[in-house]
């Protein structure tokens, strides 16, 4: 063979990895495109949640140590509606917990991982603890004069990952916010449900959500 058919053959075979190169990468690009025009078509909507309601065991706060601190526990009940008619949403590693004038009361607890179905609503009750967590001094004179005006607002929050499921394509983790906040009242028994030693209020309450 002939130098220039070497030549030749060289640049044939650069040419041909070249046209494949293209076509791999406008397959991908078209792929691509498909899933943005899909993903924009039906742009998912962040589910709702509601709480439902919570049983309040415990809600102490000692003034005996420095610093205060505050024992909480109870049992909330709480729901999530996903809005969407097309797209289903997995929650992984979702954490709720309690938290008074943005501090953290009761450590987080894990909820189950879920997926949830189009327009499907899914429910947990899961229960919350705080041993003596030690709260700032602004904190407990604030909490010290809710307890005795009668009502104290706890914020109910959830935080963790979700992804959404269109057809068999799953999407990256998103954030997870949800503010629920719960009034609860003390002295005024009318106001809650007596169970044993607990007393369990009624909220029906929207929750924020970001994602």
């Amino acid at each position: 063979m002939s130098e220039k058919d070497c030549g030749h053959s060289d640049e044939d075979n650069k040419k041909l990895v070249r046209l494949i190169l293209i076509g791999v990468g406008g397959f991908v690009i078209a792929v691509l495109l498909v899933i943005f025009l899909f993903w924009v078509i039906t742009k998912p909507s962040k589910p709702s949640f509601v709480l439902q309601d919570a049983t309040l065991y415990t809600f102490n706060l000692s003034a005996d140590s420095e610093p205060d601190v505050l024992t909480t526990s109870l049992q909330v009940t709480i729901s999530s509606r996903n809005p969407n008619d097309k797209i289903g949403i997995y929650y992984e590693k979702v954490d709720i917990y309690a938290s008074y004038r943005n501090q953290q009361i009761t450590l987080p607890t894990l909820l189950p991982v879920t997926y949830q179905g189009h327009k499907d609503i899914t429910v947990w009750s899961p229960f919350l603890y705080g041993e003596s967590v030690p709260v700032a001094p602004y904190v407990a004179a604030a909490l010290s004069q809710d307890l005795n005006a009668g009502m104290v607002l706890v914020n109910i929050k959830v935080d963790g990952k979700v992804k959404w499921k269109v057809g068999t394509w799953i999407s990256g983790k998103y954030h997870l916010n949800a503010n629920c906040p719960a009034y609860i009242t003390f002295g005024d028994k009318t106001k809650g449900i007596a169970t044993g030693a607990a007393i369990k209020y009624q909220f029906v309450q929207g929750c924020t959500v970001d994602v």
